[in-house]
C-alpha cells in the first residue's frame, strides 16, 4: 500500500467518522432536549392548548405517509420499467422524461407547496386537506421513486433476462417473475428513502394540508403531520419544550417505519431467494 492509498484510505475514514460523529450528536441532543418533556398528555385523544397533544400529529403523518406512497409508487415503479425494459436506446420520449425527473428532483419543496396551494386547493377546491398534501407529496417523491427503480433494473444482469426468454418465457412473464423479483430490494429502498422525506416534510404541507391539530374526518379534512405540529409549537416560542419533545417522537416513528421498510424488503429478498 503506497502513501497515496493510506492518505485516501485516512481522508474516507475520517469522513466517516465525522459522519456518524455528526449524526448521533444531532440525535443525542434530541433526546437530551426532549425526553425529560415527554408526558401522557402529550399522547391525549384530543389536541388542546393544555396538553399540546400529538397523538393527532402521529395519525395524520400515517395517513399522509399511506395515501402519498398509494399514489406514488404503482406510477414511479411502471415509470422505472417502462424507461428500462420497454423504452428504445435513443428514443427522446425517454430522455425528455429522464430530464424532466432529474429537474423535479431539484426543485424546492417551498414551490411544490405553491403549487399545490394554486392547483389542489384552489383550482380543484379541495381546500386545505390530506389529499391535497398527499398527491403534492406523490409529485415530490416520484423523481426518487423512478430513479431507485430505474438504478435496480439496470442492476439486474441481462443473463437472468436472455436465459428467460430461452427458456420461452414472454416479456411480461419474464418481468414479474425473474426482474422484479431481483430488483424489489432496490425499489423498497428508494420507497424507505421517500417516506422519509414524506415524514419530515413541512413547507409543501403547510400550503396543502393544512394545520389543524386534530385527526381529519375524511380524505378532504386538514390536519398537521408531526413535522408541522412541531414547527407550529417552535414558532410560537411559548412552547419550545414540547417542540423538543416533538422532535423525539418524530424521530422514534421515522425509525420505525425505516426499520419496518427494511424488515420488510431483507424478508422479500429471503423469499425470493428461498423460492
Amino acid at each position: 500500500m503506497n502513501k497515496y492509498t493510506k492518505i485516501i484510505k485516512g481522508f474516507v475514514l475520517l469522513s466517516a467518522i465525522l459522519t456518524f460523529s455528526v449524526l448521533f450528536l444531532l440525535i443525542g441532543y434530541i433526546l437530551v432536549k426532549g425526553i425529560p418533556h415527554i408526558d401522557p398528555s402529550l399522547f391525549a385523544l384530543e389536541y388542546n392548548t393544555e396538553n399540546l397533544s400529538l397523538f393527532p400529529a402521529i395519525i395524520t403523518t400515517l395517513m399522509m405517509t399511506f395515501l402519498a406512497l398509494i399514489i406514488s409508487c404503482p406510477i414511479g415503479v411502471f415509470t422505472g420499467f417502462y424507461l428500462v425494459e420497454y423504452a428504445k436506446t435513443g428514443n427522446k420520449f425517454v430522455e425528455i422524461i429522464r430530464l424532466t425527473t432529474e429537474t423535479l428532483s431539484g426543485i424546492p419543496s417551498i414551490v411544490y407547496g405553491l403549487f399545490g396551494l394554486l392547483f389542489f386547493v384552489t383550482a380543484l377546491g379541495w381546500s386545505f386537506s390530506l389529499m391535497a398534501g398527499a398527491f403534492t407529496l406523490s409529485i415530490m417523491i416520484l423523481p426518487l421513486i423512478i430513479r431507485a427503480t430505474e438504478e435496480a433494473l439496470i442492476a439486474v444482469p441481462n443473463t437472468l433476462r436472455e436465459a428467460s426468454f430461452g427458456l420461452g418465457a414472454g416479456k411480461l412473464r419474464t418481468i414479474f417473475r425473474i426482474v422484479l423479483p431481483s430488483a424489489i430490494p432496490g425499489i423498497l429502498a428508494g420507497i424507505i428513502l421517500s417516506i422519509g422525506r414524506i415524514v419530515g416534510e413541512t413547507a409543501a404541507l403547510i400550503y396543502t394540508a393544512g394545520s389543524v391539530p386534530k385527526i381529519p374526518e375524511n380524505l378532504f379534512s386538514s390536519g398537521r403531520t408531526l413535522a408541522i405540529h412541531m414547527y407550529v409549537l417552535s414558532s410560537e416560542g411559548l412552547f419550545t419544550d414540547k417542540a423538543y419533545a416533538t422532535a423525539v417522537i418524530l424521530l422514534v416513528v421515522v425509525i420505525g417505519i425505516n426499520a419496518l421498510s427494511s424488515y420488510m424488503a431483507k424478508r422479500f429478498t429471503k423469499e425470493n431467494v428461498n423460492g
